[in-house]
């Protein structure tokens, strides 16, 4: 039986997006673990939230990728501050779904391993902040072939560790918990 896992990841609008998550998936699936996503494998009737939520305590673990979605050519993080916050540029930078920040928050919360992949380029804030959720955040660039990436040290790496925690999940859920 395959290990299941809430595999996130906006919608891509482009095919080398695309061909991420297909490569993604199928590494997944030769380690033998099942990737599960609102929408893809997995359909709800309830509001996102409430689906996310049941996906997530079905699974045992969550890897989002956190694709470039929305372009900003040229804004201003906050401005009109009429505090001690001083309002700063933002240019040229990449955002992804809100859903890449809330399905971790939401992950994390129930205690389970979770892997973020951020796409280069996308606005580091937020749990795509290096360190905020306490696992490495790796980078990815997608005019580099997936199949260099995923042969990488760095990913070889990620991976095995986040696998090894996913599979501890599996281990511990067959026991009552504990109180001492």
């Amino acid at each position: 039986m395959k290990i299941s896992v809430f595999l996130s990841y906006p919608k891509p609008f482009m095919k080398s997006q695309q061909k991420f998550i297909n490569d993604i998936s199928d590494y997944l699936h030769s380690r033998n673990i099942a990737p599960r996503t609102l929408g893809v494998t997995d359909y709800d009737m309830n509001e996102p939230l409430t689906a996310i939520r049941r996906l997530m305590l079905e699974s045992n673990g969550l890897l989002t990728i956190a694709f470039r979605r929305a372009f900003v050519e040229k804004g201003t993080n906050k401005p009109e501050s009429d505090l001690d916050e001083t309002s700063a540029p933002i240019s040229n930078q990449w955002m992804t779904s809100p859903y890449c920040q809330i399905e971790p928050a939401m992950a994390f919360q129930i205690g389970l391993p979770i892997l973020i992949l951020r796409e280069q380029g996308v606005m580091a804030e937020g749990i795509l902040e290096k360190g905020v959720a306490g696992t490495y955040l790796p980078e990815f660039n997608l005019s580099v072939p997936t199949s260099k990436y995923l042969e990488s040290g760095e990913w070889q790496q990620i991976i095995g560790q986040w696998e090894g925690y996913v599979r501890s999940v599996i281990d511990k859920k067959g026991y009552p918990p504990r109180l001492y």
